[in-house]
């Protein structure tokens, strides 16, 4: 017997049945140039993310309540206030042609002749007609459209188009659920139920004279900026 046994009650060191597997250390995620919220057309700050390599400047956002001293670091530019507009109405007709042509062939479009054989009154009743029914339809198509589509891709068809973006304020990310609702509500719900030139002018001033991130009243709700975007 060797003289070099442990004493008992004591296994050597490196006994296999005693030793405990190691665990591999943890291994921190490669950054992800992949699209938030699973949109294919990725963040309108880059492709980093909250955490990711730049344009995004996790510390740069934000006058005010948001943040940081420089509101404009990180970002793409701001959104053309003449290209927004354009993209708004391409989206709105997106959705009226449908609801005006269904209408149509249900009898809800009418028109009225005067004694001299000219058109005097045209009633469109997408939001008019048997009023409430088509109110509904109304506000569900255009509420329901722009809501899966900022949702889903940051930007309607219209943005797409002309290459524009919809994100959170924050962070860059695509809207989630609850912020695109609320965007799609408070543009389209007065305007649709009661005050259709009225709140778009409404709408239209406070783009123009919020500062520093041109919101309109959707965007402040929501906590969304609309930029421009190379793709």
């Amino acid at each position: 017997m060797s003289n070099d046994s442990p004493p008992p009650g004591q296994p050597p060191e490196d006994d296999p049945f005693l030793k405990k597997p190691q665990e591999p250390p943890p291994q921190e995620p490669p950054p992800s140039d992949g699209p938030s919220h699973d949109s294919p057309y990725g963040s309108p700050y880059g492709s980093g993310g909250p955490s990711g390599p730049p344009p995004y400047d996790p510390g740069g956002f934000g006058g005010g309540p948001y943040g940081g001293t420089d509101p404009y670091a990180g970002m793409p530019p701001l959104a053309p206030f003449g290209t927004r507009l354009l993209a708004r109405v391409i989206d709105a007709l997106i959705i009226f042609i449908p609801l005006a042509l269904i209408s149509l062939l249900a009898g809800g479009l009418h028109a009225t002749r005067s004694g001299t054989g000219e058109w005097d009154n045209f009633t469109n009743q997408v939001n008019t007609g048997t009023q409430w029914i088509w109110s509904v339809i109304a506000i569900v198509a255009y509420v329901g459209y722009d809501t899966l589509m900022t949702k889903k891709y940051g930007r309607t068809l219209g943005k797409r188009w002309l290459k524009l973006r919809v994100g959170m304020l924050n962070d860059g990310a695509v809207p989630p659920t609850g912020p695109s609702l609320t965007r799609a509500l408070v543009l389209w719900l007065p305007a649709l139920i009661c005050c259709f030139c009225l709140w778009w002018l409404l709408i239209i001033v406070t783009i123009l004279a919020s500062k520093p991130y041109k919101q309109g009243l959707h965007d402040k709700a929501a906590r969304t900026v609309v930029v421009s975007a190379a793709r």
